[in-house]
């Protein structure tokens, strides 16, 4: 059964990583995506870690805590319990562990809600142990740093031509996080030049039941957000199932294909991504 962790978000599809140590950029990213990953672990140096918390904590405070989510450093790193200090006033923050292995992790940063990265092959494996965690909010999956712990010479985060481990990893974060009722959020596409590849990446995410996926550059936020919503003809489909579902009782037939409770799920999902 689904846990009771708070809900994450109420946003939409589009999350962009910002790096910590450039407050400029924190504030024209929340202007341009649907929620802003400052980040504090591979965007930061280490001799900015500290200054960059003092930019997050800034940010916190300007622009609250609905559409901020904060990347600290994992868990085995000498500035993963400086950065939760920094966030100890604002309990509410979402908090992004990087490589999370074990539920025992996410617990740990209670009471923040937790958005677990699951980027190594332990993390993956654990995905649906790490999902029951109470403060579990959301997993995202990690193209890149799983590509470097399997030691593949495939870039598993790239979308069309996607190694098949990496295929398997996005599929079991996947089902680990709609299992227990959380958020699930696709990875990076990392390729900026290629937006035909993010075009059709996104795609495939929403049309798997993804909720949301990651960027690197503002100007991959479009092509996500028309990724999520639902076409217009999926719309009109949707409108007229759930009409006809008024008259009917239990299954019936519509358009030459049966419905049934499923499908009537499925056309208020569509619904709710509209635009």
């Amino acid at each position: 059964m689904p846990g009771n962790a708070p809900p994450l978000l109420g946003v939409g599809p589009a999350l962009l990583f910002c790096p910590a140590d450039r407050p400029d950029r924190i504030r024209k990213a929340a202007g341009v995506a649907d929620a802003v990953i400052v980040d504090l672990e591979d965007a930061v140096a280490p001799a900015g870690k500290e200054a960059a918390r003092a930019h997050v904590v800034d940010a916190l405070r300007d622009l609250g805590t609905n559409r901020i989510v904060v990347r600290v450093n994992a868990v085995s790193t000498p500035w993963h319990e400086d950065d939760l200090r920094s966030l100890a006033d604002r309990p509410d923050t979402v908090v992004m562990l990087p490589m999370a292995a074990s539920p025992e992790e996410v617990e740990a940063l209670a009471p923040h809600p937790v958005i677990a990265l699951c980027e190594t092959a332990a993390g993956v494996l654990a995905a649906p142990a790490i999902a029951g965690a109470d403060n579990c909010v959301g997993l995202m999956w990690g193209g890149e740093d799983l590509a470097a712990d399997l030691g593949s010479r495939r870039r598993p985060g790239r979308g069309p031509g996607r190694a098949p481990v990496a295929d398997h990893a996005r599929w079991t974060v996947l089902l680990a996080a709609r299992a227990r009722g959380r958020r699930a959020i696709d990875t990076v596409y990392t390729d900026l030049a290629d937006v035909e590849g993010l075009e059709h990446d996104a795609a495939e995410a929403a049309e798997s039941g993804f909720d949301a996926k990651a960027c690197v550059h503002p100007r991959q936020v479009p092509a996500v957000r028309a990724a999520f919503l639902a076409t217009p003809d999926e719309v009109a489909w949707a409108r007229r199932v759930l009409t006809a579902a008024e008259a009917e009782g239990g299954a019936f037939g519509f358009e030459g294909a049966m419905v049934d409770a499923p499908v009537l799920a499925r056309a208020r999902r569509i619904l709710s991504v509209s635009g």
